[in-house]
């Protein structure tokens, strides 16, 4: 069995980004003792699939998942936290609080201390790239779909970012949550450069959102009028921390595909804000602190507004295809 690309996107994004320490355990542990780094490029229901760098050069390393094969979605982060683990073991390390193995009779992670950041992303863990029956990014990833559907991606994309980056303007008033936005970090300059280049100078008549789009950017903008921040960073921290993660694989993708540099995938650009890993975990840090001001009913109705930003993206990839014109 296959994964969707989407959703294997999406793992090697959160692995890359989030667990680049926890790759190199795994490839010290099978077989390359000696790893300086390791990148997750890949993986089926059977294995993950690792490039290693050493001494002795590049390799590809393929481990079995325990308990494979898989076949569901969330069993793959069950799977990953097991292979860490293993890791840990065949190597002699302790593993992270929140990843070791439950004493006798509790549930895994129970009692753990964690960061906000990180109880946003376990709890979220399989809304990422939860599109079931949304095939439209999958047919662009596989080269099923033209440039055209790409560009109409990049269309409901400005529809969702000038609204997002009119919201995120609130943030600059607070003192904390300002340096989640820092100039560069805006994306409606980016798209409006890349739709020129798509659609051509008269872009702006070409494009409409499709009915999830509309209802995505009233979302956000409702929440902007009603001044709740932490609904605003809930969009915010789903929308941009997948751009600088899944949607540098995406951008490398389509770039090959329709011949496209700089202007066709601007979009994907953030060197303006510097290195994305340094970035993203000072990101983190500030929805720490963010966390830790919040009560814990506020905590989990922003939760439930980044599970429906997960819900409004998978939607608007459902009405994309549902516009799409028969061949």
């Amino acid at each position: 069995m296959s994964f969707d690309d989407a959703v294997v996107a999406a793992v090697t994004a959160h692995m890359n980004g989030d667990h680049a320490d926890d790759n190199v355990l795994i490839a010290r542990a099978w077989g390359y003792p000696g790893a300086a780094s390791a990148t997750m490029i890949g993986l089926d229901a059977a294995a993950g699939r690792w490039r290693v760098s050493d001494a002795g050069g590049d390799h590809e390393l393929i481990v079995p998942w325990p308990g494979a094969p898989l076949s569901e979605r969330p069993q793959i982060r069950r799977a990953v936290v097991m292979l860490y683990r293993a890791a840990c073991e065949r190597l002699g390390v302790p593993a992270r609080e929140e990843h070791a193995a439950p004493p006798h009779g509790h549930a895994a992670g129970e009692g753990a201390p964690e960061g906000f950041a990180r109880r946003l992303r376990e709890a979220t863990w399989t809304d990422h790239g939860d599109s079931e029956g949304a095939t439209f990014m999958t047919d662009i990833m596989r080269g099923r779909s033209g440039v055209r559907e790409y560009a109409e991606l990049a269309a409901q994309h400005w529809f969702l970012y000038e609204a997002l980056d009119d919201a995120a303007r609130l943030l600059a008033a607070d003192p904390l949550l300002a340096a989640l936005h820092p100039e560069g970090l805006g994306r409606v300059v980016a798209l409006e450069r890349d739709l020129a280049r798509l659609l051509g100078a008269d872009w702006r008549a070409e494009i409409r959102p499709v009915p999830a789009t509309e209802a995505y950017a009233a979302r956000i903008r409702e929440l902007a009028t009603e001044g709740w921040l932490a609904g605003v960073v809930a969009h915010h921290y789903t929308r941009y921390l997948g751009d600088l993660s899944g949607g540098q694989a995406i951008a490398r993708r389509v770039a090959g595909r329709f011949d496209l540099d700089g202007a066709g995938v601007s979009f994907y650009d953030f060197t303006a804000v510097g290195d994305p890993a340094v970035f993203k975990d000072s990101y983190r840090r500030v929805l720490d602190a963010l966390g830790e001001r919040l009560s814990a009913d506020e905590q989990g109705r922003m939760l439930d507004e980044v599970r429906a930003a997960y819900r409004f993206n998978t939607q608007v990839f459902l009405d994309l295809g549902a516009a799409r014109l028969p061949a």
